[in-house]
C-alpha cells in the first residue's frame, strides 16, 4: 500500500505535489495562492501536478496560516415559522448571500431559539471559525437576546 492510500481519504499533500513538479513545496505553496512571484514554467508544472494529482488544498491548513476562513455567518434569532414564511426574512437572506458572495466568501446560516442553542452557537463563533458575524432580528435588540447590555 503507498503512503498516499495508506493515509485517510488518500489525499494528494503539497509535497507530492512539489515532487511531482519538481519544484519545492514553497512553491506550490505561492502557485495555490495565486502569488506572482512564480516563473511561468513553474506554475504551469504546479498546476499540470495538481490536476493529474487531483490535489486539493487543506483548508483548515489554510486557516491556521492565514487565521481567515473565508466565511461570515448569518445568525437569525426568530422561530423557524416566521423565518419562513415571513417573505422579508427570504429576501434579506438572499441579499445577504449575494454580498457575501461577491467577496469570495461563504454564508453560513444559523438559527437560534433558545439559550442552549445560543451557548453552542456563541463557543462556536468565538472559536474562530467565522470571520465576521450578521445577526438579524425583529424582536428587541440582538444585544439584549444574547445576553450583552
Amino acid at each position: 500500500m503507498t503512503e498516499r492510500a495508506a493515509r485517510a481519504g488518500g489525499q494528494p499533500t503539497l509535497e507530492e505535489v512539489a515532487a511531482a513538479a519538481g519544484v519545492s513545496r514553497g512553491t506550490v505553496s505561492r502557485v495555490v495562492n495565486n502569488s506572482p512571484q512564480v516563473s511561468r514554467q513553474a506554475r504551469e508544472a504546479v498546476l499540470r501536478a495538481i490536476d493529474e494529482l487531483g490535489y486539493v488544498p487543506n483548508r483548515a491548513a489554510r486557516t491556521l496560516v492565514t487565521r481567515r476562513t473565508d466565511s461570515v455567518a448569518l445568525v437569525i434569532s426568530e422561530s423557524e415559522e416566521r423565518l419562513f414564511e415571513d417573505p422579508y426574512f427570504a429576501r434579506i437572506v438572499r441579499a445577504v448571500n449575494v454580498a457575501v458572495a461577491d467577496t469570495g466568501r461563504q454564508l453560513l446560516l444559523a438559527m437560534v431559539r433558545s439559550g442552549d442553542e445560543r451557548g453552542r452557537l456563541e463557543n462556536f463563533l468565538t472559536g474562530q471559525h467565522v470571520d465576521g458575524v450578521l445577526m438579524l432580528s425583529l424582536h428587541g435588540s440582538p444585544s439584549r437576546r444574547w445576553g450583552g447590555r
